[in-house]
């Protein structure tokens, strides 16, 4: 029964009761061991479960008020009764190193330890390879005497991708190297099965939980600086307006000459230094540059969307506590790599169209029309006149006019939520933010399965078996099912992996702010609902709630025609879009709540840089009677229950 709407973003929101449970997703939850009314209980983690777990008696699992732990619940609540459960597993104490990070781990079922078969298949096939060996085989090409550099994050733990690049002619011919993880992984082994079974590799802010075991991922597999590594390659020939000429594809072995970080390549790119890296790579560094940005001119005239939305880079220390948080880097050398990875995935995926060769996809379909209307409505309460019904086109134009303008992050969160989700499959329905008819994922073995499955296709098609009779109806059919099947676990994956790091984020943010209660902090207004405001904390990346309560005195109502709350008395209107200055008053890191108190609405005049100049610490307010909703409720949520957007995810 709908009991009550809100306006979040671009859409609105259909809050409802629940009538009838048919099947409980979950029995484990990670909490925290508490006393209440003098039983031992378990205060559940997040949002999936939200009322504390009876638990008997501690001694069997040795576990302690304020431990971490998994519960498996025995009774599921019911009216009158609590949930019952027993304790499974003690994490650790509350706020030691490392036991948030295995409580998300938990969460979320992630499997962080490989099976001893997997670890040993993975060590003889780093202990047996030999690269003479391989360049024995005269079907690999040698690219070892060739300027190859990789680029990466500064933290990154393994290298995937790397690139060469020389000038023709009449334009460009462009080298992706992919490490040939297919050369290691064998199909149908235990080493395969386990990677199905993961799908992914997980990236948290200190630790990584690979798909494949570190003998692989961060060894023989991975594209070190200096050392023989095979690959495949996918060669792509432009024209000086970055239309694609001709594509060829071959298994190479590869040295990269230089291992380069994103801040390094734009310092070189901006001129700002290029200390201790060869003048050949500074020549090829530039001219990459070049092309990036001729691809980005024709691949935007096509109609790719390009969001901005940074994620929060953490500084950790040496025990993985999070010091201090800021927005990503989101400098052009990112472009530069992303560019070139999509066009190598667009290459590999017209080849096996042409061949009609069934293969997992990346398909992001067109959004639906009432989802358009909204963000429609939305651009227009944030002051921007746009069409009823927005093509690629009007989107594109949408961004570049909130670009650099306080509700640029709010736009383009609700344009992403406008958009259906990218995920793998087998349909032929292309890319819609990519503007892109024929796509694929090949660039990321190492830590994504559906690249791999790629890999192994265009083995195959290396090693010429794909004639026509080989490709008989009936095989093809048989393929579909299986792969059908495949695609579905690793959208499956790839969604959990998502959650996940995108939890323990947030949980790493919050353990910051903890220690600064009461301090002020700019923010933009990125959503209104009917207890309050959401309030995006600009330099940590993280949303809070800025209820009624915590706002100046006055009876505000939400107006969600305009994405506003107004007070009845002063006529005051704050609304999706404006700066304003905050004051964190609680936060809640079990529940992963962050709730502010409006200090100072500056509107849309101004900006976020003076006003986090201005914005001075101030003592804790004293707690108000009311302000904290009971426990449970669900307007409580960080986040106010919305996704967020991650490059690289395309």
């Amino acid at each position: 029964r709908i009991v009550r709407t809100e306006f979040r973003g671009a859409k609105k929101v259909t809050r409802g009761r629940i009538v009838e449970v048919l099947a409980r997703g979950h029995n484990r939850f990670v909490g925290t061991v508490a006393t209440v009314g003098g039983r031992f209980v378990v205060e559940p983690d997040g949002n999936q479960f939200t009322d504390p777990v009876v638990v008997g008696d501690l001694t069997a699992k040795n576990a302690k008020v304020g431990d971490k732990v998994v519960v498996e619940l025995t009774q599921y609540p019911r009216a009158g009764r609590p949930a019952e459960g027993v304790i499974v597993e003690v994490l650790g104490v509350r706020g030691d190193p490392g036991v948030d990070t295995l409580g998300v781990i938990r969460q979320f079922n992630l499997p962080d330890t490989f099976p001893a078969e997997v670890l040993e298949q993975a060590g003889e096939a780093a202990r047996s390879f030999d690269p003479a060996e391989a360049l024995s085989d005269s079907r690999r090409v040698d690219l070892r005497d060739e300027l190859i550099i990789t680029i990466d994050p500064a933290t990154a733990r393994d290298f995937d991708d790397a690139i060469s690049l020389t000038r023709t002619g009449d334009g460009w011919r462009l080298g992706v190297h992919i490490a040939d993880v297919a050369r290691f992984v064998p199909p149908e082994t235990a080493l395969d099965r386990e990677a199905v079974n993961r799908g992914n590799s997980v990236y948290f802010p200190n630790f990584v939980i690979p798909m494949l075991p570190e003998a692989l991922s961060n060894s023989i597999c991975s594209l070190q600086q200096n050392e023989d590594r095979l690959v495949k390659s996918a060669f792509i020939t432009f024209d000086r307006g970055g239309n694609v000429q001709r594509e060829e594809f071959a298994n190479a072995v590869m040295r990269s000459r230089c291992r380069l970080t994103y801040e390094q390549a734009q310092a070189v790119i901006d001129n700002r230094g290029a200390d201790g890296i060869p003048a050949e790579v500074v020549v090829l560094l530039r001219e990459m540059n070049t092309l990036a940005h001729v691809i980005y001119d024709r691949r935007y005239k096509e109609g790719m969307l390009h969001l901005s939305l940074p994620k929060v880079q953490l500084e950790l220390d040496g025990n993985g506590k999070v010091v201090d948080a800021h927005p990503e880097d989101t400098s052009f050398s990112h472009t530069i790599i992303e560019m070139f990875m999509i066009e190598a995935n667009e290459a590999v995926a017209r080849l096996f169209d042409r061949l009609g060769v069934p293969f997992i996809r990346r398909i992001h379909p067109e959004p639906p029309a009432e989802d358009t209307r909204q963000l429609s409505t939305f651009a227009r309460i944030c002051g921007h006149a746009v069409s009823k019904r927005l093509d690629r086109f009007a989107m594109q134009k949408l961004l570049a006019n909130v670009e650099g303008k306080p509700e640029s992050f709010a736009v383009n969160l609700a344009l992403l939520r406008s958009l259906e989700q990218a995920v793998y499959s087998i349909k032929d329905e292309g890319h819609f933010a990519l503007a892109s008819r024929h796509y694929c994922h090949f660039t990321s073995p190492i830590r994504r399965y559906p690249d791999l499955h790629i890999h192994r296709l265009l083995e195959d098609y290396l090693a010429g078996k794909f004639s026509a009779k080989d490709r008989k109806r009936h095989r093809l059919d048989a393929d579909k099912a299986h792969l059908v099947t495949l695609a579905k676990r690793c959208s499956y994956t790839e969604r959990r992996a998502e959650q996940a790091e995108r939890e323990l984020a947030e949980v790493k943010v919050l353990e910051l702010l903890s220690e600064h209660v009461g301090d002020h902090l700019a923010g933009v207004v990125t959503g209104v609902t009917h207890v309050g405001l959401f309030v995006q904390c600009s330099r940590y990346m993280v949303d809070g709630l800025v209820r009624f309560a915590d706002m100046p005195d006055d009876y505000w109502e939400l107006n969600p025609r305009a994405g506003a709350v107004m007070g009845m008395r002063s006529g005051k209107q704050i609304q999706i879009g404006d700066l304003v200055e905050v004051q964190i008053v609680k936060i809640d890191l079990a529940r992963r709540e962050l709730n502010l108190r409006l200090v100072k609405d500056i509107g849309r005049k101004g900006s976020l840089g003076d006003l986090m100049q201005d914005s001075p610490k101030a003592a804790p307010p004293r707690p108000t009677e009311g302000r904290i909703q009971r426990k449970g409720r669900p307007e409580r949520r960080l986040n106010g229950g919305r996704g967020r957007g991650r490059r690289g995810r395309r």
